[in-house]
This record gives C-alpha cells, structure tokens and sequence, in this order.
C-alpha cells in the first residue's frame, strides 16, 4: 500500500462538511477521453457547470499547452486538446484517481479482508541537520504512509508499511538513521487501548467529516460529467489523509466504509450512463473499487 498524502493535524479546527474546490486542470484531466483528447465543448460545458468562466478555462488552457502537458487544435469551444506523453493528472490539487494498490486496500478493509493482527509499527530516525532536506522527505514518507508522530522522531502506525520506508530511506541515502521495530504493547501518555491510541493519534474526526461530504454527494441527486468531476474531487480528499487504519481500530459504523461504499455505487450508477467513448476518468475509478475479493 502506498500513496502520497500530506499529515494532518491532530488539533485542526472543526469545520462543516463542503465539496471540495475543484482546480481547473483537474476537469481538463477528468474529461481525457481514451484516445488522450479532450473535446474543448464539453470542456467549456462541464466548467460553467461547476461555476469556472470561459477566461478561467481559456487561461488553464493556455498554461497546460505552455507546460507541454497538452496541445491544442482548433480555437475555444470547436477545438481540441490533445494529451501528450509528459502529462500528468495530478499536477496543482488533488490526484484524479488516488493510487489504486492504496484505493483497494480502503476496500478490502471494508470488506474485512485485512483484519488486524495487533501488532505496531514503529519507526524512529536521526538524521543531521547537514541534510535536513533528505529528512524532511523521510517523515513526509511516513506521514504519507499514515503514520503519525507519537513524539519526536518517532511514529506508529498498525499497517505494514516497512518496505515502502526503508526503500524510501535507501532512496534519501540516511539508512544508518533509521530504525524499524515492531510490538504489540504500545502505550502513548498512559493510553494502551488500540482505539484509544487511533483516536489519539490520528485525527478521525476531519477524516470523518470528509467521507461523510463524499457520501452527501454520492448518495445526493446529481448527473453527468460535471457530477462525475465533483465526485471524484471528493473522492480523493476523503481517502488522500485517510491513514486507513483497520477497522478494529475505528468507532462504528466508520463513515470511511459508508462513504466509500456509497461512492463506488454512484461510480456504477455515472459509468453506465455514459457513452463507451466517454472519459477515461470511469474506466480508472472501475477498476479502483473493483472487487476487492
């Protein structure tokens, strides 16, 4: 499992639910068809849908064909764009499709084929500050992998994401700094309780409110591409600080599960609505939340 994912803070201030903002280039990925192309009516069509204006989209255009991530053929509605090979779909905002190892691991868990054996992973490291740089990106790894920080230096987490960190420190070049170790007695300020120590050490929370915003827009009326963009907007915010903990470790019913569970309908639901020639965008979220047996 992994996937890049920024730390939250345990204190965040609550906030109520809301659709995530959607970056321009994020619809401009969205709609991608098969072939790489990009109908520049549609494009216009689902933006206005979304509340961008027409200078919005001209000026996002204008930047993807200067980055070299798209050409252009044709002039404003009756043109095309075309993908070119050193594009991405994650560049400013959230990815378009979170990594699918980290998306069916969320559904495996859901469907209780990742029980948790009780045992933490802990993972502590030193590095000097002459490559602070190289340090910094070792505890982003971590956060990233959902681990959280129990205190300096140190972090927990209950997956088995070891191989993903040690690759990453062999990367950074500070495997004399790092040290891995595993135990199935943790306690943090007193606390020893699994549950306990999740809802300590992550912020469960923010998580829960950003499922529960997925599932509104899931389960709430809503058609066509524009839709379908929002959607995945949502998608990728709920699941993008999710440490997915195992459900053992999570109160009950955890709207990570119902949220997930009510997006991978409305996918189904938009995907068999719309033309076989439509955006790839449906075919890269079937195949995400496809059966996790």
């Amino acid at each position: 499992m992994s996937t890049s994912r920024p730390a939250e803070p345990k204190d965040a201030p609550e906030a109520p639910a809301q659709a995530p903002a959607i970056p321009t280039r994020l619809v401009v990925h969205a709609l991608v068809r098969e072939d790489g192309s990009v109908d520049a009516g549609e494009l216009y069509e689902v933006a206005g849908a979304l509340g961008m204006s027409d200078q919005q989209v001209r000026l996002c255009v204008k930047r993807l064909a200067a980055e070299g991530r798209f050409t252009q053929e044709g002039r404003g509605r009756r043109g095309v764009l075309r993908l070119t090979g050193t594009a991405g779909a994650g560049a400013a905002g959230p990815p378009l499709v979170p990594e699918v190892e980290f998306v069916r691991h969320a559904y495996r868990q859901d469907a209780g084929l990742e029980p948790w054996d009780g045992t933490w992973h802990l993972f502590a490291f030193a590095v000097p500050e002459a490559v602070r740089g190289a340090r910094d990106a070792l505890r982003d790894t971590l956060t990233s992998l959902g681990a959280a920080p129990v205190q300096g230096g140190l972090y927990a987490t209950p997956n088995e994401v070891g191989p993903y960190v040690r690759a990453r420190a062999a990367e950074l070049g500070v495997t004399a700094g790092l040290t891995c170790l595993t135990s199935r007695d943790l306690a943090v300020g007193g606390i020893v309780a699994p549950e306990e120590l999740a809802a300590r050490l992550w912020p469960l929370d923010a998580i829960a409110r950003r499922y529960e915003t997925l599932r509104a827009l899931a389960e709430g009326p809503g058609d066509g591409l524009a839709h379908a963009v929002t959607l995945a907007a949502a998608f990728s915010e709920a699941l993008g600080p999710d440490p997915l903990l195992p459900p053992e470790l999570l109160p009950a019913p955890w709207p990570g599960a119902t949220g997930r569970a009510a997006a991978a309908a409305a996918w189904s639901r938009l995907r068999s609505a719309t033309a076989p020639d439509g955006p790839r965008l449906f075919r890269l979220y079937a195949e995400a939340v496809a059966d996790p047996g």
